[in-house]
Protein backbone atom coordinates (compact mmCIF):
# COMPACT_ATOMS: atom_id res chain seq x y z
CA UNK A 1 0.00 0.00 0.00
CA UNK A 2 1.29 3.36 -0.78
CA UNK A 3 -0.56 6.54 0.56
CA UNK A 4 0.06 10.04 -0.15
CA UNK A 5 -0.77 12.74 2.44
CA UNK A 6 -2.23 15.10 0.16
CA UNK A 7 -2.48 18.00 3.05
CA UNK A 8 -0.18 17.95 6.18
CA UNK A 9 2.22 20.40 7.60
CA UNK A 10 5.22 19.26 8.87
CA UNK A 11 6.34 22.76 9.10
CA UNK A 12 4.63 23.53 11.66
CA UNK A 13 6.08 24.38 15.24
CA UNK A 14 4.80 20.92 16.43
CA UNK A 15 7.03 19.02 14.05
CA UNK A 16 9.79 20.77 12.59
CA UNK A 17 12.28 20.36 14.99
CA UNK A 18 11.98 16.56 14.71
CA UNK A 19 10.63 16.01 11.17
CA UNK A 20 13.10 12.72 10.41
CA UNK A 21 11.14 11.41 13.02
CA UNK A 22 7.65 11.50 11.52
CA UNK A 23 8.56 11.22 8.18
CA UNK A 24 10.24 7.47 8.96
CA UNK A 25 6.73 6.87 10.81
CA UNK A 26 4.76 7.77 7.91
CA UNK A 27 6.62 5.80 5.95
CA UNK A 28 6.42 2.58 8.32
CA UNK A 29 2.31 3.16 7.70
CA UNK A 30 2.80 3.53 4.17
CA UNK A 31 3.04 7.18 3.54
CA UNK A 32 5.34 7.53 0.95
CA UNK A 33 4.61 11.02 -0.05
CA UNK A 34 3.18 13.78 1.39
CA UNK A 35 2.72 17.76 1.09
CA UNK A 36 3.55 20.52 3.13
CA UNK A 37 0.88 23.25 3.02
CA UNK A 38 2.18 26.56 4.14
CA UNK A 39 -0.13 29.61 5.22
CA UNK A 40 2.22 32.80 5.59
CA UNK A 41 5.76 34.02 5.22
CA UNK A 42 7.04 31.51 7.37
CA UNK A 43 5.64 28.32 6.48
CA UNK A 44 6.15 28.98 2.70
CA UNK A 45 9.91 29.35 3.53
CA UNK A 46 9.41 26.22 5.92
CA UNK A 47 7.54 23.76 3.23
CA UNK A 48 10.44 24.90 0.40
CA UNK A 49 13.19 23.98 2.83
CA UNK A 50 11.37 20.23 3.58
CA UNK A 51 10.72 19.75 -0.21
CA UNK A 52 14.67 20.55 -0.89
CA UNK A 53 16.07 18.52 1.47
CA UNK A 54 13.51 15.65 1.48
CA UNK A 55 12.86 13.61 -2.27
CA UNK A 56 9.03 12.66 -1.46
CA UNK A 57 8.23 16.16 0.41
CA UNK A 58 6.32 18.72 -1.99
CA UNK A 59 5.22 22.23 -1.40
CA UNK A 60 2.16 23.72 -1.37
CA UNK A 61 2.38 27.60 -0.46
CA UNK A 62 0.12 30.41 -0.13
CA UNK A 63 -1.83 33.11 2.16
CA UNK A 64 -4.53 31.08 4.22
CA UNK A 65 -7.63 33.60 4.95
CA UNK A 66 -6.67 33.95 8.79
CA UNK A 67 -3.12 35.63 7.26
CA UNK A 68 -4.88 37.50 4.62
CA UNK A 69 -4.94 40.75 6.52
CA UNK A 70 -0.81 40.47 6.59
CA UNK A 71 -0.68 39.98 2.81
CA UNK A 72 0.35 42.92 0.66
CA UNK A 73 2.12 43.68 -2.49
CA UNK A 74 5.91 42.62 -1.31
CA UNK A 75 4.70 39.21 0.11
CA UNK A 76 3.00 38.89 -3.19
CA UNK A 77 5.94 39.60 -5.60
CA UNK A 78 8.14 36.99 -2.88
CA UNK A 79 4.97 34.45 -3.23
CA UNK A 80 5.06 34.34 -7.27
CA UNK A 81 8.81 33.90 -7.12
CA UNK A 82 8.60 31.16 -4.85
CA UNK A 83 5.85 29.23 -6.32
CA UNK A 84 7.69 28.92 -8.90
CA UNK A 85 10.04 26.53 -7.10
CA UNK A 86 10.60 23.16 -8.91
CA UNK A 87 8.84 21.12 -5.91
CA UNK A 88 5.35 23.52 -5.44
CA UNK A 89 2.62 21.60 -6.66
CA UNK A 90 -0.13 24.05 -6.04
CA UNK A 91 -0.90 27.55 -4.39
CA UNK A 92 -2.82 27.18 -1.17
CA UNK A 93 -4.03 27.13 1.52
CA UNK A 94 -6.14 29.85 -0.08
CA UNK A 95 -10.02 30.34 1.04
CA UNK A 96 -12.06 31.44 3.27
CA UNK A 97 -12.29 30.98 7.26
CA UNK A 98 -16.11 32.46 9.42
CA UNK A 99 -14.87 31.05 12.94
CA UNK A 100 -13.14 33.43 15.03
CA UNK A 101 -11.20 35.03 12.73
CA UNK A 102 -8.94 38.61 12.51
CA UNK A 103 -8.82 38.33 9.10
CA UNK A 104 -12.37 40.86 8.02
CA UNK A 105 -13.91 39.12 5.10
CA UNK A 106 -13.78 41.78 2.84
CA UNK A 107 -9.74 41.08 2.59
CA UNK A 108 -10.49 37.25 2.80
CA UNK A 109 -12.49 37.61 -0.02
CA UNK A 110 -9.74 39.78 -2.25
CA UNK A 111 -6.88 37.95 -1.06
CA UNK A 112 -8.63 34.53 -2.26
CA UNK A 113 -9.66 36.08 -5.72
CA UNK A 114 -5.64 37.69 -5.75
CA UNK A 115 -4.05 34.04 -5.33
CA UNK A 116 -6.45 32.46 -7.75
CA UNK A 117 -5.31 34.88 -10.26
CA UNK A 118 -2.43 34.35 -10.02
CA UNK A 119 -2.46 30.32 -9.79
CA UNK A 120 -3.96 30.86 -12.97
CA UNK A 121 -1.04 33.04 -14.64
CA UNK A 122 1.29 29.99 -13.33
CA UNK A 123 -1.06 27.01 -14.23
CA UNK A 124 -1.05 25.75 -10.32
CA UNK A 125 -4.03 24.13 -8.43
CA UNK A 126 -5.39 25.34 -5.66
CA UNK A 127 -6.00 24.26 -2.23
CA UNK A 128 -8.70 25.14 -0.64
CA UNK A 129 -9.88 26.50 2.54
CA UNK A 130 -13.33 26.71 3.77
CA UNK A 131 -14.48 27.24 7.17
CA UNK A 132 -18.57 28.00 8.19
CA UNK A 133 -18.08 29.28 4.26
CA UNK A 134 -19.71 27.68 1.99
CA UNK A 135 -21.68 29.50 0.06
CA UNK A 136 -18.91 32.68 -0.17
CA UNK A 137 -16.67 29.89 -1.26
CA UNK A 138 -18.21 28.37 -3.36
CA UNK A 139 -19.61 31.34 -5.69
CA UNK A 140 -15.68 32.48 -5.30
CA UNK A 141 -14.67 29.75 -7.16
CA UNK A 142 -17.43 29.73 -9.54
CA UNK A 143 -16.74 33.49 -10.65
CA UNK A 144 -13.35 32.97 -11.22
CA UNK A 145 -13.42 30.06 -13.07
CA UNK A 146 -11.81 27.54 -11.33
CA UNK A 147 -11.85 24.75 -13.47
CA UNK A 148 -9.43 26.30 -15.38
CA UNK A 149 -6.92 24.88 -13.00
CA UNK A 150 -8.78 22.73 -10.99
CA UNK A 151 -7.73 22.03 -7.18
CA UNK A 152 -9.21 20.39 -4.22
CA UNK A 153 -11.27 21.02 -1.14
CA UNK A 154 -9.24 20.28 1.98
CA UNK A 155 -10.89 18.27 4.60
CA UNK A 156 -13.90 18.30 3.04
CA UNK A 157 -16.86 18.20 5.22
CA UNK A 158 -19.75 19.02 4.04
CA UNK A 159 -22.77 16.99 2.79
CA UNK A 160 -23.83 15.51 -0.65
CA UNK A 161 -25.49 18.95 -2.01
CA UNK A 162 -21.96 20.69 -1.35
CA UNK A 163 -19.71 17.92 -2.68
CA UNK A 164 -22.25 17.96 -5.78
CA UNK A 165 -21.93 21.59 -6.35
CA UNK A 166 -17.47 21.47 -5.83
CA UNK A 167 -17.51 18.64 -8.23
CA UNK A 168 -19.34 20.16 -10.69
CA UNK A 169 -16.76 22.77 -11.00
CA UNK A 170 -14.35 20.49 -11.49
CA UNK A 171 -11.97 20.67 -7.72
CA UNK A 172 -11.51 17.38 -6.61
CA UNK A 173 -12.33 16.53 -2.66
CA UNK A 174 -10.03 15.57 0.10
CA UNK A 175 -11.17 13.74 3.01
CA UNK A 176 -9.37 14.33 6.75
CA UNK A 177 -9.76 12.57 10.10
CA UNK A 178 -13.52 14.36 10.28
CA UNK A 179 -14.30 11.54 7.59
CA UNK A 180 -13.58 8.85 10.39
CA UNK A 181 -15.54 10.64 13.64
CA UNK A 182 -18.24 8.37 14.19
CA UNK A 183 -21.00 11.67 14.56
CA UNK A 184 -20.20 12.90 11.32
CA UNK A 185 -23.17 11.17 9.23
CA UNK A 186 -23.39 13.75 6.75
CA UNK A 187 -19.55 13.50 5.34
CA UNK A 188 -19.68 9.65 5.80
CA UNK A 189 -22.39 10.01 3.17
CA UNK A 190 -20.47 12.22 0.95
CA UNK A 191 -17.46 10.00 1.39
CA UNK A 192 -19.65 6.98 -0.36
CA UNK A 193 -20.88 9.55 -3.10
CA UNK A 194 -17.18 10.58 -4.56
CA UNK A 195 -16.32 9.02 -7.10
CA UNK A 196 -12.84 7.23 -6.50
CA UNK A 197 -10.93 9.15 -9.14
CA UNK A 198 -12.40 12.60 -7.80
CA UNK A 199 -11.08 12.04 -3.93
CA UNK A 200 -7.91 12.70 -2.18
CA UNK A 201 -6.77 11.53 1.44
CA UNK A 202 -5.18 13.79 4.02
CA UNK A 203 -3.83 14.53 7.43
CA UNK A 204 -4.11 18.49 8.01
CA UNK A 205 -1.74 16.89 10.93
CA UNK A 206 -1.24 17.85 13.35
CA UNK A 207 -4.86 18.82 13.74
CA UNK A 208 -7.65 16.16 13.47
CA UNK A 209 -6.69 13.47 14.21
CA UNK A 210 -8.75 10.08 13.20
CA UNK A 211 -10.41 7.60 14.72
CA UNK A 212 -8.89 5.63 17.27
CA UNK A 213 -6.96 8.42 17.85
CA UNK A 214 -9.25 11.29 17.73
CA UNK A 215 -8.09 14.04 20.25
CA UNK A 216 -4.44 13.42 20.02
CA UNK A 217 -2.03 15.02 18.06
CA UNK A 218 -1.73 13.70 14.37
CA UNK A 219 0.94 13.20 11.54
CA UNK A 220 1.61 11.90 8.04
CA UNK A 221 1.44 8.37 9.62
CA UNK A 222 -1.87 8.17 10.14
CA UNK A 223 -3.39 8.99 6.83
CA UNK A 224 -3.54 5.34 6.93
CA UNK A 225 -6.63 5.29 10.01
CA UNK A 226 -8.49 8.12 7.00
CA UNK A 227 -7.84 5.30 4.32
CA UNK A 228 -9.04 2.44 6.37
CA UNK A 229 -12.33 4.11 7.35
CA UNK A 230 -13.43 5.45 4.22
CA UNK A 231 -12.97 1.79 2.96
CA UNK A 232 -15.43 0.89 5.25
CA UNK A 233 -18.16 3.22 4.35
CA UNK A 234 -17.51 2.64 0.59
CA UNK A 235 -17.27 -1.16 1.24
CA UNK A 236 -13.90 -2.08 -0.49
CA UNK A 237 -10.67 -2.93 0.06
CA UNK A 238 -8.33 0.12 1.69
CA UNK A 239 -5.41 -1.19 -0.91
CA UNK A 240 -8.18 0.28 -3.15
CA UNK A 241 -8.83 3.38 -1.33
CA UNK A 242 -4.97 4.57 -1.24
CA UNK A 243 -4.19 3.56 -4.36
CA UNK A 244 -6.66 5.91 -6.16
CA UNK A 245 -6.09 8.68 -3.86
CA UNK A 246 -2.56 8.12 -4.51
CA UNK A 247 -2.86 8.63 -8.52
CA UNK A 248 -5.40 11.21 -7.90
CA UNK A 249 -2.70 13.02 -6.38
CA UNK A 250 -0.16 12.36 -8.81
CA UNK A 251 -2.42 13.54 -11.50
CA UNK A 252 -3.38 16.74 -9.17
CA UNK A 253 0.16 17.96 -8.73
CA UNK A 254 1.52 16.95 -12.18
CA UNK A 255 3.96 14.23 -9.91
CA UNK A 256 5.34 11.78 -11.82
CA UNK A 257 5.99 8.60 -9.80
Amino acid sequence: MKIFDSHTHLNDDAFYSNVEKYAQHAKALGVVKLANVGSNQVLNDRSLALSARYPDMYSIIGWHPEDSIHYHDEQEKLLIEQLQSPKVVALGEIGLDYYQTTSPRAVQKQVFKRQIDIAKQLHLPISVHNRDAFEDTYAILKEMNVSDIGGVMHSFNGDPEWLKKFLDLGMLVSYSGVASFKKTREVHESVRQTPFDRMLVETDAPYLAPEPLRGKQNEPAYTLYTVEAIARFCDVNPDDIAAHTYANALRLFGIED
